[in-house]
């Protein structure tokens, strides 16, 4: 899809300026903070409001769990890459060595805050028809491959038909500012690592855990 263009320069270059290229910049800059903090609601009320219209016999823990899978940290991630927001992001020199345009956790902040970037410029419409076609469109998949339930759901389920211990979950890392945390979480099974995830909370984190350890699982 064509990606649309913003009216306001200024809000779409704030969109794609990672915190780490503000040391670096010589002009003053704006980092995406506030606008990934925009876009994160923005994202969730069009996804609920859209699942809640699309399937009414749906309940809320089935549209809740739909919903995560839309808005985790590797879905926006993986729409991002499709859009190219990794090339368009402005990352210090760090941050580059370090693959910051490949890394998910990066892109699918750049997708929030471009959503929120967008949603100032153009309304909530615009909005609705950019997440419609972009993210939306995924959903489909997920209910007929019936991915309803979380991936730390399907974890436990997993290790209970193993007759394993139940999964724990333990903070590996706390990094960022208080208003902008990523925590790294790794999730054991009988004391063994077996999957880790980052995300903007610790569920978020776990979640991602869990599903790096399906991942590991199943192969």
């Amino acid at each position: 899809m064509n990606l649309p263009k913003l009216k306001n320069k200024k809000l779409f270059d704030q969109a794609f300026t990672h915190r780490s290229y503000l040391n670096e910049a010589k002009e003053r800059l704006e980092s995406n903070e506030r606008l990934e903090f925009l876009g994160d609601s923005i994202i969730s009320f069009v996804v609920s409001k859209y699942l809640y219209t699309k399937y009414p016999s749906f309940a809320e823990g089935t549209l809740t769990n739909l919903r995560s899978l839309l808005v985790n940290t590797k879905s926006l991630a993986e729409s991002a890459d499709m859009l190219g927001f990794g090339n368009m992001l402005k990352l210090s020199k760090g941050e580059e060595e370090s693959k910051g345009r490949q890394n998910q956790s990066l892109l699918a902040d750049s997708f929030e805050s471009f959503t929120g970037a967008l949603y100032l410029d153009q309304g909530i419409n615009i909005v609705s028809k950019f997440l419609s076609e972009i993210l939306l469109n995924k959903t489909e998949v997920f209910v007929q491959k019936k991915a309803f339930k979380d991936p730390k759901s399907l974890l436990q389920e997993y290790v209970q038909a193993q007759k394993q211990n139940s999964p724990v979950y333990k903070v590996l890392k706390e990094e960022g500012p208080p208003h902008a945390r990523e925590f790294t979480v790794g999730v054991y099974i009988n004391d063994t690592l077996h999957g880790e995830g980052k995300g903007k909370s610790k569920q978020q984190a776990e979640e991602s855990a869990a599903e790096h350890a399906l991942e590991k699982i199943s192969k």
